[in-house]
C-alpha cells in the first residue's frame, strides 16, 4: 500500500478537500492556491488533464460536504477565485474545462437539496471565468477559446453535459455576461459573445436547447432592449454634460468620454448585484444573423421556425 508521503501532491490535497472536518478541507483550499501558483509560474510547471480532474473531484466533495448557506457561498466564491491562481492561459482553460466535465460526471448523483450550491458554484465559476478574460482586455482570441471551450462542453451535440447543466447555463449566460462586461463590452463584442448560441440553435436537434437559447438569449435580448436604449441614452447625456463643461479648456471630446468613463467607475466597487447598465447590441445585426443560420438549406425546420418566430419580435 503506498503511503500518503508517496502520493503525488495534487492527488493529497483531493484527498483533503474531501474530509470530513472542515478545517482539514479549508487548509486545503488554502495550500492547493498556493500550490496552483508555484507549480505554475515554473517555466516547465502545469498540469495534466488528469490531474486538475484529480483536484476538482475533490474541490467537488468539498462543496458537496459544506451544508451552512452562508458558507456555502463563501466556499463557492474561494473555489471559484482559483481560476486566477494559474498564471497561463492554458492552464487556466484547462482548469474550466476540467471543472464542466465534473459537474457533468457529478450531476447525476446530486441530491435535491445540494442543487442550489452547485448551480451557484456554477454561476460563480463563469463569472470568474468572464472576469479573467476581461483582465486581459477582451482580447479576441481569448474570448473566442473561452466561448469554444464552453459550448464544446456543455451545448455540442457530442457533449456529455445533461440537461441540468446545459438548461442553467443558458440561463445565467447573459447574466453574468452582463454584471462582468456590460459596462466596457461594444455591440460588436456582444454579438460575438452570442454567435455560437445562434450556430448552437440553428443545428441542434435537442428541442429543448433550442427552447432555451431561444428563451434565454435571444428573447432576453429583445426583452432588454427599452432597457438598453435608456442606458445608452444615460451614457451619452453625461458625455455631452461632460463636453459642455470642457468647452472652456478646450479638451476633445474623446478625451471627454474617456474621462466621463474612468470616473463614472470610481466609487462604484463591483457590486454586481445593484442595478447597473444593460448589454448593448445593434439589434439589426443579431436579426441578420439569426436570418444567415436560420435559412441555411441545413438548418431542421423545426430550428428555423422558432429562429424566424424572434426575429420578428
Amino acid at each position: 500500500m503506498v503511503s500518503q508521503t508517496q502520493l503525488p501532491p495534487e492527488i493529497q490535497l483531493a484527498q483533503r478537500l474531501a474530509g470530513n472536518e472542515q478545517v482539514t478541507r479549508d487548509r486545503a483550499v488554502r495550500k492547493l492556491r498556493k500550490y496552483i501558483v508555484a507549480r505554475t509560474q515554473r517555466a516547465t510547471g502545469s498540469f495534466t488533464h488528469d490531474e486538475l480532474l484529480k483536484v476538482w473531484k475533490g474541490l467537488f466533495y468539498c462543496m458537496w460536504m459544506q451544508d451552512k448557506p452562508l458558507l456555502q457561498e463563501e466556499l463557492g466564491r474561494t473555489i471559484s477565485q482559483l481560476v486566477h491562481a494559474f498564471q497561463t492561459t492554458e492552464t487556466q482553460h484547462l482548469f474550466l474545462q476540467t471543472f464542466w466535465q465534473t459537474m457533468n460526471r457529478e450531476w447525476a448523483g446530486i441530491d435535491r437539496l445540494r442543487l442550489d450550491k452547485f448551480y451557484m458554484l456554477m454561476r460563480m465559476v463563469l463569472n470568474e471565468s468572464l472576469k479573467a478574460v476581461r483582465t486581459r482586455g477582451w482580447e479576441e482570441k481569448q474570448v473566442e477559446q473561452l466561448l469554444e471551450l464552453l459550448i464544446t462542453e456543455i451545448l455540442h451535440p457530442s457533449s456529455q453535459a445533461p440537461n441540468g447543466v446545459k438548461s442553467h447555463f443558458i440561463e445565467i449566460f447573459l447574466e453574468e455576461l452582463t454584471k462582468v462586461g456590460a459596462k466596457e463590452l461594444t455591440a460588436d463584442q456582444n454579438l460575438r459573445f452570442i454567435d455560437p448560441f445562434c450556430k448552437i440553435a440553428a443545428c441542434t436537434k435537442d428541442s429543448l436547447v433550442l427552447h432555451n437559447i431561444a428563451r434565454g438569449i435571444f428573447e432576453t435580448i429583445v426583452e432588454q432592449a427599452p432597457f438598453a436604449i435608456e442606458d445608452l441614452m444615460n451614457e451619452m447625456d453625461a458625455q455631452n454634460g461632460e463636453d459642455e463643461a470642457s468647452d472652456g479648456d478646450g479638451e476633445s471630446l474623446e478625451g471627454s468620454i474617456r474621462r466621463t468613463d474612468l470616473e463614472k467607475g470610481k466609487g462604484t466597487g463591483d457590486d454586481e448585484d445593484s442595478a447597473g447598465p444593460v448589454l448593448q447590441f445593434d439589434y439589426e445585426a443579431v436579426a441578420n444573423r439569426l436570418f444567415e443560420v436560420a435559412s441555411r438549406q441545413s438548418t431542421p425546420s423545426q430550428n428555423r421556425k422558432r429562429l424566424y418566430k424572434v426575429i420578428q419580435k
